[in-house]
Protein backbone atom coordinates (compact mmCIF):
# COMPACT_ATOMS: atom_id res chain seq x y z
CA UNK A 1 0.00 0.00 0.00
CA UNK A 2 1.37 3.39 -1.23
CA UNK A 3 2.18 5.73 2.13
CA UNK A 4 1.32 9.41 1.91
CA UNK A 5 3.08 12.10 3.67
CA UNK A 6 2.09 15.79 4.57
CA UNK A 7 3.66 18.62 3.06
CA UNK A 8 5.55 19.22 5.86
CA UNK A 9 6.64 15.29 6.51
CA UNK A 10 7.57 15.35 2.91
CA UNK A 11 9.80 18.56 3.46
CA UNK A 12 11.92 17.09 6.42
CA UNK A 13 12.24 13.67 5.25
CA UNK A 14 13.83 14.91 1.69
CA UNK A 15 15.88 17.90 4.04
CA UNK A 16 14.14 20.93 2.04
CA UNK A 17 12.39 24.06 3.74
CA UNK A 18 8.29 24.33 3.74
CA UNK A 19 8.61 27.10 1.51
CA UNK A 20 10.64 24.98 -1.53
CA UNK A 21 7.95 22.39 -1.71
CA UNK A 22 5.12 24.84 -1.95
CA UNK A 23 7.05 27.00 -4.48
CA UNK A 24 7.33 23.92 -6.50
CA UNK A 25 3.75 23.18 -6.25
CA UNK A 26 2.70 26.66 -6.91
CA UNK A 27 4.62 26.74 -10.35
CA UNK A 28 3.43 23.08 -10.95
CA UNK A 29 7.27 21.87 -11.04
CA UNK A 30 6.26 19.33 -8.04
CA UNK A 31 2.41 18.57 -7.54
CA UNK A 32 1.46 16.45 -4.96
CA UNK A 33 0.18 13.18 -5.70
CA UNK A 34 -2.90 13.54 -3.48
CA UNK A 35 -5.04 16.55 -2.52
CA UNK A 36 -7.57 15.57 0.48
CA UNK A 37 -10.57 17.02 0.29
CA UNK A 38 -9.56 19.72 2.75
CA UNK A 39 -7.44 20.94 0.63
CA UNK A 40 -4.18 19.20 2.63
CA UNK A 41 -1.61 18.02 0.33
CA UNK A 42 -0.14 14.24 0.45
CA UNK A 43 3.54 13.35 -1.23
CA UNK A 44 4.10 9.79 -1.76
CA UNK A 45 7.38 7.56 -2.37
CA UNK A 46 7.22 8.75 -6.42
CA UNK A 47 7.48 12.19 -5.31
CA UNK A 48 11.01 11.66 -3.98
CA UNK A 49 12.30 10.54 -7.45
CA UNK A 50 10.92 14.06 -9.04
CA UNK A 51 12.31 15.60 -6.63
CA UNK A 52 15.44 14.42 -6.62
CA UNK A 53 15.57 15.46 -10.37
CA UNK A 54 15.01 18.98 -9.58
CA UNK A 55 17.64 19.42 -6.69
CA UNK A 56 20.07 17.53 -8.90
CA UNK A 57 19.59 19.66 -12.09
CA UNK A 58 19.16 23.06 -10.21
CA UNK A 59 22.25 21.76 -9.05
CA UNK A 60 24.03 21.27 -11.69
CA UNK A 61 22.91 24.34 -13.29
CA UNK A 62 19.33 23.90 -15.23
CA UNK A 63 17.21 26.51 -15.03
CA UNK A 64 13.88 25.71 -13.51
CA UNK A 65 12.38 26.22 -16.74
CA UNK A 66 14.70 24.01 -18.45
CA UNK A 67 14.06 21.15 -15.80
CA UNK A 68 9.74 20.95 -16.34
CA UNK A 69 10.68 18.46 -19.12
CA UNK A 70 12.71 16.34 -17.76
CA UNK A 71 10.72 15.28 -14.92
CA UNK A 72 7.62 14.83 -16.57
CA UNK A 73 7.91 10.94 -16.11
CA UNK A 74 8.76 9.44 -12.47
CA UNK A 75 9.01 6.11 -13.48
CA UNK A 76 11.92 3.52 -12.49
CA UNK A 77 12.93 3.65 -16.28
CA UNK A 78 13.27 7.92 -16.48
CA UNK A 79 15.13 7.66 -12.68
CA UNK A 80 17.56 5.38 -14.19
CA UNK A 81 18.24 7.71 -17.52
CA UNK A 82 18.06 10.52 -15.59
CA UNK A 83 20.94 9.36 -12.84
CA UNK A 84 22.97 8.61 -16.49
CA UNK A 85 22.51 12.31 -17.35
CA UNK A 86 23.48 13.54 -14.10
CA UNK A 87 26.59 11.53 -13.72
CA UNK A 88 27.70 12.16 -17.56
CA UNK A 89 27.21 16.12 -16.46
CA UNK A 90 28.77 16.01 -13.17
CA UNK A 91 31.86 13.76 -15.36
CA UNK A 92 32.40 17.10 -17.73
CA UNK A 93 32.02 19.44 -14.21
CA UNK A 94 34.37 17.48 -12.66
CA UNK A 95 36.34 17.27 -15.71
CA UNK A 96 36.33 21.01 -16.23
CA UNK A 97 36.89 21.62 -12.51
CA UNK A 98 40.69 19.99 -12.98
CA UNK A 99 41.30 21.87 -16.03
CA UNK A 100 40.91 25.05 -14.36
CA UNK A 101 42.68 24.05 -10.94
CA UNK A 102 45.37 22.69 -13.02
CA UNK A 103 45.48 26.39 -15.12
CA UNK A 104 45.49 28.62 -11.56
CA UNK A 105 48.26 26.27 -10.05
CA UNK A 106 50.60 26.96 -13.03
CA UNK A 107 49.37 30.15 -13.23
CA UNK A 108 50.30 30.98 -9.46
CA UNK A 109 53.77 29.29 -10.18
CA UNK A 110 54.60 32.06 -13.24
CA UNK A 111 53.97 34.39 -10.90
CA UNK A 112 56.31 33.37 -8.88
CA UNK A 113 59.04 34.06 -11.14
CA UNK A 114 57.63 36.15 -14.02
CA UNK A 115 55.61 39.39 -14.03
CA UNK A 116 51.88 38.66 -15.05
CA UNK A 117 51.06 36.52 -18.03
CA UNK A 118 48.12 37.73 -19.89
CA UNK A 119 47.82 34.86 -22.04
CA UNK A 120 47.36 32.62 -18.63
CA UNK A 121 44.70 35.56 -17.64
CA UNK A 122 42.44 34.97 -20.70
CA UNK A 123 42.52 31.09 -20.21
CA UNK A 124 41.79 31.63 -17.26
CA UNK A 125 38.84 33.78 -18.35
CA UNK A 126 37.73 31.03 -21.04
CA UNK A 127 37.95 28.10 -18.48
CA UNK A 128 35.76 30.00 -16.17
CA UNK A 129 32.99 31.24 -18.43
CA UNK A 130 33.27 27.39 -20.42
CA UNK A 131 31.44 26.08 -17.34
CA UNK A 132 27.96 27.32 -18.49
CA UNK A 133 28.65 25.85 -22.03
CA UNK A 134 28.45 22.36 -20.78
CA UNK A 135 24.75 22.69 -19.97
CA UNK A 136 24.27 24.49 -23.05
CA UNK A 137 25.86 22.10 -25.56
CA UNK A 138 23.24 19.26 -23.34
CA UNK A 139 20.80 21.38 -24.70
CA UNK A 140 21.95 21.74 -28.42
CA UNK A 141 22.83 17.55 -28.58
CA UNK A 142 19.09 16.83 -26.89
CA UNK A 143 17.19 18.56 -28.99
CA UNK A 144 18.74 18.01 -32.38
CA UNK A 145 18.42 14.46 -31.31
CA UNK A 146 14.66 15.06 -30.32
CA UNK A 147 14.12 16.64 -34.45
CA UNK A 148 16.22 14.31 -35.93
CA UNK A 149 14.15 10.92 -34.06
CA UNK A 150 10.83 12.77 -34.99
CA UNK A 151 11.90 12.10 -38.87
CA UNK A 152 13.38 9.06 -38.16
CA UNK A 153 10.61 7.53 -37.02
CA UNK A 154 7.57 8.61 -38.65
CA UNK A 155 8.68 9.52 -41.76
CA UNK A 156 6.71 7.63 -44.93
CA UNK A 157 9.58 7.77 -47.36
CA UNK A 158 11.50 5.14 -46.59
CA UNK A 159 14.97 6.77 -47.36
CA UNK A 160 16.02 9.05 -44.81
CA UNK A 161 16.51 12.67 -45.04
CA UNK A 162 20.04 12.26 -44.38
CA UNK A 163 20.49 9.14 -46.54
CA UNK A 164 18.86 11.20 -49.43
CA UNK A 165 20.77 14.02 -48.87
CA UNK A 166 24.69 12.16 -48.93
CA UNK A 167 23.15 10.33 -52.42
CA UNK A 168 22.90 13.62 -54.11
CA UNK A 169 26.56 15.12 -53.44
CA UNK A 170 29.13 13.78 -56.62
CA UNK A 171 31.85 12.41 -54.96
CA UNK A 172 33.38 12.07 -58.23
CA UNK A 173 34.59 15.51 -57.51
CA UNK A 174 35.22 15.94 -54.16
CA UNK A 175 38.89 15.81 -52.58
CA UNK A 176 38.89 19.07 -50.46
CA UNK A 177 34.82 19.35 -48.67
CA UNK A 178 33.65 21.52 -45.83
CA UNK A 179 30.45 21.13 -44.35
CA UNK A 180 29.30 24.20 -42.51
CA UNK A 181 27.78 23.18 -38.88
CA UNK A 182 27.66 19.43 -39.18
CA UNK A 183 25.88 19.13 -36.00
CA UNK A 184 26.04 16.05 -34.64
CA UNK A 185 27.83 14.32 -37.47
CA UNK A 186 24.34 12.75 -38.78
CA UNK A 187 25.11 13.03 -42.79
CA UNK A 188 28.48 11.00 -42.36
CA UNK A 189 27.13 7.71 -40.66
CA UNK A 190 25.22 7.20 -44.52
CA UNK A 191 29.38 7.31 -45.80
CA UNK A 192 29.95 4.64 -48.32
CA UNK A 193 32.52 6.62 -49.92
CA UNK A 194 36.63 5.83 -49.62
CA UNK A 195 37.78 8.85 -47.73
CA UNK A 196 41.83 7.98 -48.67
CA UNK A 197 43.24 10.82 -50.59
CA UNK A 198 40.26 12.85 -49.47
CA UNK A 199 40.32 16.09 -47.03
CA UNK A 200 37.16 16.41 -44.96
CA UNK A 201 36.31 18.94 -42.66
CA UNK A 202 33.51 19.28 -40.27
CA UNK A 203 32.92 22.13 -38.84
CA UNK A 204 30.67 23.53 -36.52
CA UNK A 205 30.15 26.24 -34.03
CA UNK A 206 29.67 24.36 -30.78
CA UNK A 207 33.08 23.03 -29.37
CA UNK A 208 31.38 20.56 -27.53
CA UNK A 209 28.81 19.38 -30.52
CA UNK A 210 31.89 18.99 -32.31
CA UNK A 211 33.95 16.85 -29.60
CA UNK A 212 30.49 14.94 -29.78
CA UNK A 213 31.07 14.35 -33.53
CA UNK A 214 34.66 13.15 -33.08
CA UNK A 215 33.65 10.40 -30.31
CA UNK A 216 31.25 8.91 -32.75
CA UNK A 217 33.14 9.23 -36.40
CA UNK A 218 36.43 8.73 -35.43
CA UNK A 219 39.32 10.75 -37.06
CA UNK A 220 39.07 10.42 -40.41
CA UNK A 221 37.55 13.54 -40.81
CA UNK A 222 39.24 17.08 -39.61
CA UNK A 223 37.20 18.76 -37.06
CA UNK A 224 36.92 22.77 -36.69
CA UNK A 225 35.25 25.15 -34.84
CA UNK A 226 33.84 28.36 -37.02
CA UNK A 227 31.18 30.82 -37.59
CA UNK A 228 30.16 30.29 -41.07
CA UNK A 229 30.46 33.92 -41.52
CA UNK A 230 34.34 33.64 -41.13
CA UNK A 231 35.77 30.76 -42.98
CA UNK A 232 39.79 30.59 -42.03
CA UNK A 233 40.78 28.73 -45.07
CA UNK A 234 42.40 30.45 -48.66
CA UNK A 235 40.62 31.39 -51.21
CA UNK A 236 39.05 28.56 -54.08
CA UNK A 237 40.60 25.65 -51.35
CA UNK A 238 37.36 23.67 -51.25
CA UNK A 239 35.66 21.51 -54.42
CA UNK A 240 32.65 20.97 -52.23
CA UNK A 241 31.09 23.23 -49.51
CA UNK A 242 27.77 21.68 -47.71
CA UNK A 243 25.12 23.97 -45.16
CA UNK A 244 22.63 21.45 -44.46
CA UNK A 245 19.74 23.30 -42.55
CA UNK A 246 22.24 26.47 -41.56
CA UNK A 247 21.83 29.68 -43.62
CA UNK A 248 18.57 30.72 -41.96
CA UNK A 249 21.15 30.96 -38.83
CA UNK A 250 23.21 33.13 -40.16
CA UNK A 251 23.09 36.54 -38.74
CA UNK A 252 24.39 38.45 -42.03
CA UNK A 253 23.64 35.95 -45.05
CA UNK A 254 25.18 37.50 -47.37
CA UNK A 255 28.28 37.74 -45.84
CA UNK A 256 28.28 34.02 -45.08
CA UNK A 257 27.43 33.40 -48.85
CA UNK A 258 30.15 35.81 -49.84
CA UNK A 259 32.51 33.50 -47.59
CA UNK A 260 31.49 30.11 -48.77
CA UNK A 261 32.12 31.42 -52.56
CA UNK A 262 35.46 32.87 -51.61
CA UNK A 263 36.94 29.75 -50.44
CA UNK A 264 34.77 27.47 -53.32
CA UNK A 265 36.77 26.70 -56.09
CA UNK A 266 35.53 28.05 -59.95
CA UNK A 267 34.46 24.50 -60.70
CA UNK A 268 33.07 23.66 -57.06
CA UNK A 269 29.50 22.76 -55.64
CA UNK A 270 27.94 24.31 -52.80
CA UNK A 271 25.11 22.39 -51.46
CA UNK A 272 22.73 24.03 -49.17
CA UNK A 273 19.27 23.04 -47.51
CA UNK A 274 16.47 25.13 -46.42
CA UNK A 275 12.51 24.41 -45.38
CA UNK A 276 9.49 26.04 -47.10
CA UNK A 277 6.67 27.87 -45.90
CA UNK A 278 4.55 24.49 -45.18
CA UNK A 279 6.97 22.80 -43.64
CA UNK A 280 5.65 21.03 -39.91
CA UNK A 281 2.86 23.70 -40.62
CA UNK A 282 0.79 21.48 -38.56
CA UNK A 283 2.41 21.59 -35.62
CA UNK A 284 2.26 25.06 -35.27
CA UNK A 285 -1.29 25.26 -35.43
CA UNK A 286 -1.62 22.63 -32.97
CA UNK A 287 0.12 24.86 -30.33
CA UNK A 288 -1.26 27.93 -31.27
CA UNK A 289 -4.91 25.78 -30.50
CA UNK A 290 -3.58 25.12 -27.26
CA UNK A 291 -2.36 28.04 -26.27
CA UNK A 292 -2.30 31.34 -28.75
CA UNK A 293 0.91 32.66 -26.95
CA UNK A 294 3.51 30.05 -28.25
CA UNK A 295 5.81 31.01 -31.41
CA UNK A 296 8.09 28.01 -31.97
CA UNK A 297 10.67 30.50 -33.29
CA UNK A 298 11.61 33.73 -32.63
CA UNK A 299 12.56 34.26 -35.86
CA UNK A 300 10.37 33.08 -39.51
CA UNK A 301 13.55 30.92 -40.55
CA UNK A 302 12.04 30.56 -44.25
CA UNK A 303 11.80 34.92 -44.38
CA UNK A 304 15.75 34.83 -43.67
CA UNK A 305 16.56 32.05 -46.39
CA UNK A 306 13.68 29.57 -47.41
CA UNK A 307 13.15 27.25 -50.83
CA UNK A 308 10.53 30.18 -51.72
CA UNK A 309 13.37 32.70 -51.69
CA UNK A 310 16.37 31.30 -51.64
CA UNK A 311 17.13 30.82 -55.63
CA UNK A 312 17.02 34.58 -55.47
CA UNK A 313 19.22 34.85 -52.75
CA UNK A 314 21.81 33.03 -53.98
CA UNK A 315 22.11 34.09 -57.21
CA UNK A 316 24.65 36.89 -57.07
CA UNK A 317 26.94 33.73 -55.91
CA UNK A 318 26.25 31.37 -58.22
CA UNK A 319 25.33 31.03 -61.96
CA UNK A 320 23.81 27.62 -61.71
CA UNK A 321 21.52 26.72 -59.36
CA UNK A 322 19.14 23.87 -59.28
CA UNK A 323 16.18 22.83 -56.93
CA UNK A 324 15.58 19.16 -55.46
CA UNK A 325 12.51 18.83 -53.32
CA UNK A 326 12.57 15.95 -50.53
CA UNK A 327 8.88 14.50 -51.04
CA UNK A 328 8.28 13.07 -47.57
CA UNK A 329 5.51 13.65 -44.98
CA UNK A 330 5.04 12.56 -41.06
CA UNK A 331 2.16 9.58 -39.23
CA UNK A 332 3.49 10.42 -35.82
CA UNK A 333 1.48 8.40 -32.98
CA UNK A 334 3.50 9.01 -30.37
CA UNK A 335 2.80 12.37 -28.20
CA UNK A 336 5.69 12.23 -26.50
CA UNK A 337 8.08 12.33 -29.35
CA UNK A 338 6.23 15.13 -30.54
CA UNK A 339 6.13 17.05 -27.70
CA UNK A 340 10.10 16.49 -27.27
CA UNK A 341 10.31 17.88 -30.47
CA UNK A 342 7.65 21.12 -29.84
CA UNK A 343 10.25 21.20 -26.77
CA UNK A 344 13.19 21.52 -28.79
CA UNK A 345 12.09 24.56 -31.02
CA UNK A 346 13.94 27.74 -30.36
CA UNK A 347 10.48 29.53 -29.63
CA UNK A 348 8.97 30.91 -25.87
CA UNK A 349 7.59 27.14 -25.96
CA UNK A 350 8.91 26.35 -22.23
CA UNK A 351 7.75 29.74 -20.88
CA UNK A 352 4.09 28.64 -21.82
CA UNK A 353 4.42 24.94 -21.95
CA UNK A 354 6.58 24.04 -19.11
CA UNK A 355 3.99 23.79 -16.40
CA UNK A 356 1.63 22.42 -18.21
CA UNK A 357 3.31 19.57 -20.23
CA UNK A 358 1.25 16.77 -18.64
CA UNK A 359 -1.84 18.96 -19.90
CA UNK A 360 -0.33 19.50 -23.05
CA UNK A 361 0.84 15.93 -23.86
CA UNK A 362 -2.46 14.49 -22.75
CA UNK A 363 -4.11 17.21 -25.53
CA UNK A 364 -1.90 15.66 -28.16
CA UNK A 365 -2.47 12.14 -27.02
CA UNK A 366 -6.40 13.20 -27.59
CA UNK A 367 -6.03 14.47 -31.11
CA UNK A 368 -3.78 10.86 -32.22
CA UNK A 369 -6.55 9.20 -30.70
CA UNK A 370 -9.66 10.82 -32.76
CA UNK A 371 -7.22 10.80 -35.86
CA UNK A 372 -4.98 7.68 -35.81
CA UNK A 373 -2.28 9.85 -35.94
CA UNK A 374 -1.31 13.47 -36.76
CA UNK A 375 -0.40 13.94 -40.56
CA UNK A 376 2.49 16.31 -40.30
CA UNK A 377 3.48 18.09 -43.85
CA UNK A 378 7.62 17.95 -44.81
CA UNK A 379 8.92 20.96 -47.44
CA UNK A 380 12.11 21.26 -47.64
CA UNK A 381 14.54 20.80 -50.36
CA UNK A 382 18.32 21.11 -51.70
CA UNK A 383 20.03 23.85 -53.72
CA UNK A 384 22.84 22.85 -55.74
CA UNK A 385 24.87 25.58 -56.72
CA UNK A 386 28.17 25.67 -59.29
CA UNK A 387 29.87 29.11 -59.75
Amino acid sequence: MEKYYTTGQFAKMAGVTLRTIRYYDKIGLLKPSYILENGYRQYCNKDLITLQKILALKELGFSLEEIYPLIIDNDKESFKESLKLQTSLINQKMNHLNNLKTTIKSTEKILEHEQISWEKIIELINLTNNDENIIQQYFNSQNLSSRIYLHDHFSINKESWFEWLFHQIDFSHVYQLLEIGCGNGKLWEYNSYNLRNREIFLSDISEGMLEDTRKKLGNEYNYIVLDGQNIPFKNCFFDTVIANHVLFYLQDLNLGLSEISRVLKDYGTFYCTTYGRNHMKEIIMLVKEFDSRIQLSKNNLVDHFGLESGKNLLSPYFKHIELKRYDDYLIVDDAKALMNYIMSCHGNQKEYLGYRLKEFQAYLEKIIDENNGIKITKDCGLFICKK
